[in-house]
């Protein structure tokens, strides 16, 4: 019963505190560096770890549940993975140059999978949970095919990356152990992840705050030497991170459903960033992973302030008188 109660507990704090505690943990892979280095290695295992934990709490009647309303995750695709890494590469292209590792990260950063926090904010803002985490499934099984092929489809033969090994990666650190949650979470008709909870929760959410740390001790070198490109970079990677929660929210419109509007805006705004900064390192130059990095920075604090502004729409708009026609 303890452990139960320190399990939940420890997932409230830290969902609560998210915002504060990833960027310290980048914080800490900057300043521990040295010592941390001959640990960079254990990085994939420990996201393995969360992409299983992941796909324990989501079982197939929820895939189905978005299948049957296939409408929001078409949507949600579509701009997350062609309008947007358009956007960043135009972005970064107009600023730096197309051959920029600067750009590959930028639309590194519109290419990698629906990030797993947004099942979080999702949750805060009203939106459906259920649907976003099966968006979050859906995209990361997508992900050895959408990254590859978003690269190779944008920067062509200039840059040259081991597609196969990339696919591979992926395939082994996102794919095998999502399929192997959501399986077990179907055999036990969803009662594994509710026990294991108190215990796959904390375990979880450390690897993912030792993905950054380990990550972030990584590219320290590289943004410790360019220290005079932040000023420029960091402003870009802010208007970009708006841009991607603007265009989800836009998007969503049409749909009139302010359920869906919380859904597919943070689907949109929030990505898998340890996983880009893992890719980025693993088969670019480690320029391509800073402005992956710098997003870890923004992501959370935008998600916050985007979730403000998100209830105050929804607010006036809940207020706004309906017209009536005498006829």
């Amino acid at each position: 019963m303890r452990m139960r109660q320190f399990g939940l507990a420890f997932n409230r704090i830290f969902e609560q505190w998210m915002f504060l505690l990833i960027p310290g943990s980048l914080l800490l892979g900057f300043l521990f560096a040295e010592g941390l280095l001959p640990l960079v290695a254990a990085v994939p295992a420990l996201f393995a770890v969360v992409t299983f934990t992941m796909g324990l709490g989501c079982g197939l009647s929820q895939l189905r549940l978005v299948f049957a309303r296939p409408l929001p995750m078409l949507l949600t695709l579509l701009i997350a993975h062609i309008a947007l890494p358009l956007t960043a590469y135009a972005i970064g292209a107009a600023l730096y140059g197309p051959e920029s590792p600067y750009v590959i990260g930028l639309v590194l950063f519109a290419l990698i999978p629906l990030g797993v926090s947004s099942v979080i904010w999702v949750g805060l803002s009203g939106g459906s949970v259920a649907m976003i985490l099966s968006m979050v499934v859906v995209d990361s099984l997508l992900s050895p095919f959408v990254v590859p092929a978003g690269i190779r489809l944008l920067f062509g033969a200039s840059i040259r990356a081991d597609t196969p090994a990339m696919m591979t990666d992926l395939l082994l650190i996102v794919v095998a152990p999502t399929i192997a949650g959501v399986l077990l979470g179907e055999a036990t008709k969803g009662r594994i992840a509710d026990l294991a909870k108190p215990v796959t929760g904390p375990v979880s959410k450390l690897c993912f705050a030792a993905v950054v740390v380990l990550n972030a001790a990584a590219i320290e070198p590289y943004v410790t030497a360019l220290k005079s490109d932040m000023a420029k970079l960091v402003p870009i990677v802010v208007l970009l991170v708006g841009v991607c929660y603007a265009a989800g929210f836009f998007g969503a419109r049409p749909l009139r459903s302010r359920e869906l509007e919380a859904t597919v805006s943070y689907a949109t705004g929030m990505r898998n960033i340890s996983l880009g900064i893992v890719i980025a390192l693993q088969y670019f130059s480690p320029l391509a992973a800073v402005p992956v990095v710098l997003a870890i920075l923004i992501q959370q604090p935008v998600a916050t302030l985007y979730h403000y502004v998100l209830q105050k729409l929804h607010k006036r708009e809940a207020e706004r008188p309906v017209s009536r026609h005498v006829g």
